[in-house]
Order: structure tokens, then C-alpha cells, then sequence
């Protein structure tokens, strides 16, 4: 229960509850709970379907709208399945932990829970359903990997994205996910690391694994020479809207309660996404005398990003603060970083996702102190000691992701190849590797 936790955590209260289950005996059931947790893990995975697939189809050119689509469908169908065999017991299986001690079950959960095992319509954790509490980290773990699919856009077979998605997701998401939000003994929890909604685990890990596929598949055919336009807006600020709506679900819903929490991790998320659409547009206008819609969808996520890791421990003021200095700096990595070192991130995941995330890591660690309107940090830890712990599960983070991604592309590269032929992605990947087209005229 990864928001409620540690936002008790961030208070000095300790850990609220495990992330184990619970009988009927022993905890009792809150249907106002249950209801929002519901509605929480339904705007969730709405983030993916249609949202995410909407935003990126719109981004990318006419002939290759389809594979993206194609890509993020068949992500959340891949990761259900491999969620319920293994994922939630590697992520959430809390076999051998105890609170500072670091041993193998700091990392990665056991397989206790494998196929789901124990989960009933009695078990619970906290005060919803245990099945309820699998959906709802479910809706997580599709659209990490999902998040992704931009970074390599136009050029990546199918075949090597599936395998390519099993290996990252087994070990990447699920040991960060363990390490930040299984309870007592995981790494990062036992450090004190805050990340309410998955600053670390969401955006960070996909944004970093972004960054390396784009490096080693390389860059688009013609790029940065020929122009690559977006083919249509209007798709892609509908997506961008079903982002901002869902995320509610995401930030809000990580509460796993119909509480004050979740309504000030609502409030905060609001406010941080206006002022990074606000912030993007600005620098744009000022850089290149015009605000875009491509620009103000961009600053719209780069917010909803950043407040993530921090939205059930600061205030509004903090959110402000937040969601103004990351429109600004990811318009900045959107535009000139990957200019400046030569890699071909087609719709700016890393740019985005991972500065966006590095920056509400960081600054969670500042505004979550109380001083600032946050719930306040543990008893005894500094702003500085605790941006410090936030650094630290980021540099980690990065590392283990970058390795993973690169090991994970070289393997999926042995089934049938990385990489679309030349003739393929000239063609456009709709027609090439799916035999259909997304405007038949």
C-alpha cells in the first residue's frame, strides 16, 4: 500500500500497515474504501487504454499510428497475464523481510503468492479486497512498460517488444516496486524513501530504460534531418486529457483509502499539472515565440510525472512549486538535451518521464517537509538527509534499469531481430509488421 504507508512514514508515525494480507477476522471491510479503490484502478488502467495509446498514436506519423496502438494493447494484455503467475507475488510477497535487515527478500519478493495463491474473496489488505489491491497495482505495472514504447516509436519489431517487455518487467519494475512499496525490510522503505505514487518505480524506471533503447536500437530513418511531425494533435491532446483525469486514480487511489490523503493527493496533483502546463508553454513562448499544443500536452504529463513520487506528503505550495520547475526544465530535455547528445527519443520518454521523475524524486524530499506545508519528514531527518535518501533510490534506480534495458533489447534482438528493415520503416510499421492501415482512403 505504497501512498498510505509512507505517507504515515513521511509523518514519523511509522508504517500504517504491511503489505501483507489480512483475514476477515482480523481487519474489516470499508465499502467507501472499496467503492473508490474501484473507481482508483478503473481510471488507472484508463491511462493506458485509451490514454496513453491515443497520446502517443497522434505523436507519431499516419503510417505507423496503428503500431503504437498495437503496441501499448498488447503490453496490458502481456502484463495481466504474467502479473498473475508471478508479478504481484515478486513485487508484493513479503516472505523473509524484516525491518533493517538487508538480504535477498530486500529485493525482490518470493513466490508465495504465485498464480495468486491465498487470494480469496475474503483476504484483505488494509480495509479493500486483496483481488481489489492486485487490480489496482495491476493497472502499475501495465503502463510502466507501456510508458516505454515512445522512446523506440517507428522502428522496433513486434516480436523483440514483447520479449523485450517480459524481461524488463520481471527485472526491473518488479524489484524496484519491491524494494519501495512491499513494507518492512524492503531497501528502499527501510531507507525512508518516499515515492507516494511511483516517482521511482513508474517514471524513473521507464523513463531510463527509454533512454537506452533509443541509444542501442538508434535513430529513426532520416532523423534529425527530415522532419517528423506529429500527424495528428487532436489524438494526441485527447490522450494527454485521459491522462490528466486518470492520474487521479493513480495519485489519489495509491491513498488505498477515501480519506483526507487522497483528497489532498488529488488537490496536489491538480494544481502541480496546471503549473507545469503553464511552465512548458511559457519557456516555449519565450524560446520560440510560440506556445504549441504539443507543448502544453507535454507540460500537462511532465506535471502529472513529477507530482507522482510526492503527491500524498506535500501541500499546494509545494505542488506549485513542483509542477512550475518541472514543465520548465523537461521543456528544456525535450527539446535540446537530446539534440545536444545525438539520441533519437522519438516522443520524448527520458525527456519527460525520466527528468520529470528525477525532479519530483528530489524535490519530494524538500517540499514534504512541514515547514513547506508537507506532512512532514521522519523525526530526526533533515531536508538534506532526506533529499539524500531520495538521490540515492534514484542513482539506483537509473543503474539497475539502464543495465537491465540493455541486457533485456540484446536478448529480445535474438528473435527475429531488434530492429524494423530499412524497407519497413519506410513503408511504416502499420503495413509492415501488422498488414493493416489506420486511414484507408
Amino acid at each position: 500500500m505504497p501512498g498510505r504507508k509512507r505517507a504515515a512514514l513521511a509523518a514519523g508515525g511509522g508504517a500504517l500497515l504491511a503489505a501483507g494480507t489480512a483475514s476477515a477476522g482480523e481487519a474489516t471491510l470499508s465499502a467507501g474504501d472499496t467503492a473508490w479503490m474501484l473507481v482508483a484502478t478503473a481510471l488507472v488502467l484508463l491511462m493506458t487504454l485509451p490514454g496513453l495509446a491515443l497520446f502517443y498514436a497522434g505523436m507519431v506519423r499516419a503510417k505507423n499510428v496503428l503500431s503504437v496502438m498495437m503496441q501499448c494493447f498488447a503490453i496490458a494484455g502481456l502484463i495481466t497475464v504474467l502479473w498473475v503467475l508471478y508479478g504481484y507475488s515478486l513485487a508484493f510477497d513479503t516472505t523473509g523481510m524484516e525491518a533493517g535487515v538487508v538480504n535477498l527478500a530486500s529485493f525482490i519478493g518470493g513466490l508465495d503468492k504465485a498464480f495468486l495463491n491465498g487470494v480469496t474473496r475474503d483476504s484483505l489488505v488494509s480495509a479493500i479486497p486483496e483481488s481489489l489491491f492486485v487490480t489496482f497495482q495491476m493497472t502499475f505495472a501495465i503502463i510502466t512498460p507501456a510508458l516505454i514504447v515512445g522512446a523506440f516509436a517507428e522502428r522496433m519489431r513486434f516480436a523483440a517488444l514483447l520479449v523485450f517487455t517480459v524481461l524488463w518487467f520481471t527485472f526491473a519494475y518488479l524489484p524496484v516496486a519491491h524494494m519501495t512499496w512491499a513494507g518492512d525490510g524492503g531497501l528502499f522503505w527501510d531507507w525512508g524513501v518516499l515515492d507516494f505514487a511511483g516517482g521511482t518505480v513508474v517514471h524513473i524506471n521507464a523513463g531510463v530504460a527509454g533512454l537506452v533503447a533509443a541509444i542501442v536500437l538508434g535513430p529513426r530513418k532520416g532523423w534529425p534531418g527530415t522532419a517528423m511531425p506529429p500527424h495528428h494533435l487532436g489524438y494526441t491532446l485527447i490522450g494527454a486529457g485521459l491522462l490528466w483525469v486518470g492520474w487521479f486514480g493513480f495519485n489519489a487511489g495509491s491513498a488505498v483509502a477515501a480519506d483526507g490523503n487522497a483528497a489532498m493527493a488529488m488537490l496536489v496533483t491538480q494544481v502541480a499539472t496546471a503549473a507545469a502546463a503553464l511552465g512548458w508553454i511559457a519557456a516555449e513562448w519565450i524560446v520560440h515565440g510560440k506556445p504549441s499544443v504539443l507543448g502544453i500536452a507535454s507540460g500537462v504529463i511532465a506535471g502529472l510525472v513529477a507530482i507522482t513520487p510526492a503527491a500524498g506528503v506535500v501541500g499546494p505550495m509545494g505542488a506549485l512549486a513542483i509542477g512550475t520547475v518541472s514543465g520548465v526544465l523537461c521543456f528544456f530535455a525535450a527539446t535540446r538535451l537530446k539534440r545536444l547528445f545525438g539520441y533519437d527519443d522519438s516522443l520524448d520518454v527520458f525527456g519527460v518521464h525520466g527528468v520529470g521523475g528525477i525532479i519530483g524524486a528530489l524535490l519530494t524530499g524538500v517540499f514534504a517537509a512541514s515547514q513547506f506545508g508537507g506532512s512532514g519528514l521522519a523525526e530526526g531527518v533533515s531536508i538534506a538527509q532526506q533529499v539524500g535518501k531520495q538521490a540515492l533510490a534514484v542513482g539506483i534506480t537509473v543503474v539497475w534499469s539502464a543495465l537491465v534495458a540493455f541486457l533485456a533489447l540484446k536478448i529480445a534482438g535474438l528473435f527475429g531481430g531488434l530492429r524494423a528493415s530499412a524497407e519497413e520503416e519506410q513503408e511504416g510499421l502499420d503495413l509492415a509488421l501488422h498488414g493493416e492501415s489506420g486511414y484507408n482512403l
